[in-house]
């Protein structure tokens, strides 16, 4: 299987790269971000491109993949609605039109967040952001799409949030884990990567995910 990650260098993008790389049965890895991930391994190549938005300078580098693994996002804190879904819907949409034009045999995973307003009518904005973005991607023409809904994610493994707040917390909780792991909307960072190649090489019953169905499609991976 060959993988596009985007966005390789944000917590959930890292948890992805990590189990793609100790994959065996991931032979490519192509990492599509602003910043490298200071990562190196033989089935490992990236591209560090500035603007999301226009990937036309690298269509002859991004064809012939399996999968995507869609792993960018920002934090709504401080955000107003329209930076927000410049960033969250816009480059996403963006990104995820390319893909589909250029490799119509792909499949698309979107990491989204437990939550999201599939109606797009909610009084949360991130939430009515994610929705519009959830819902766009479900109509492009992948071979599948799917939509992950982690709840929260506890990093394993050199793991980190590139949010300084979100890392403080994690830290500080690190001796309740194995206690609030025993919750549904309770994540592993390294259950999350397992869950995205299992269901881009096996596909799934529905292409809205939750942090309960990730645990359980992690194991057969």
């Amino acid at each position: 299987m060959k993988v596009i990650i985007v966005g390789a260098t944000g917590m959930v993008g890292q948890s992805a790269l990590r189990e793609c790389i100790l994959d065996e049965k991931v032979q490519e890895i192509l990492t599509i971000g602003r910043n490298r991930t200071g990562q190196q391994h033989k089935k490992l190549n990236e591209i560090v491109l500035n603007n999301l938005t226009d990937l036309s300078s690298i269509e002859n580098k991004i064809t012939g993949f399996d999968a995507c693994f869609f792993c960018l996002g920002v934090s709504s804190m401080g955000k107003k609605e329209e930076e927000y879904t410049r960033i969250t819907y816009d480059i996403t949409i963006s990104v995820a039109k390319t893909l589909a034009r250029l490799n119509p045999q792909i499949t698309f995973i979107y990491v989204s967040g437990s939550g999201t307003d599939s109606t797009e009518e909610g009084r949360s904005m991130w939430a009515r952001v994610k929705g519009k973005t959830e819902n766009a991607l479900l109509h492009l023409p992948f071979k599948a799409a799917y939509m992950f809904r982690p709840g929260v994610i506890i990093p394993l493994y050199g793991v980190k949030s590139k949010t300084k707040l979100y890392q403080f917390f994690y830290d500080i909780m690190k001796p309740l884990n194995s206690s609030l792991l025993k919750l549904n909307s309770v994540i592993t960072s390294e259950q999350l990567g397992k869950a995205m190649i299992e269901v881009a090489r096996n596909g799934y019953s529905n292409p809205i995910i939750e942090s309960n169905q990730l645990k359980n499609i992690s194991m057969r991976n």
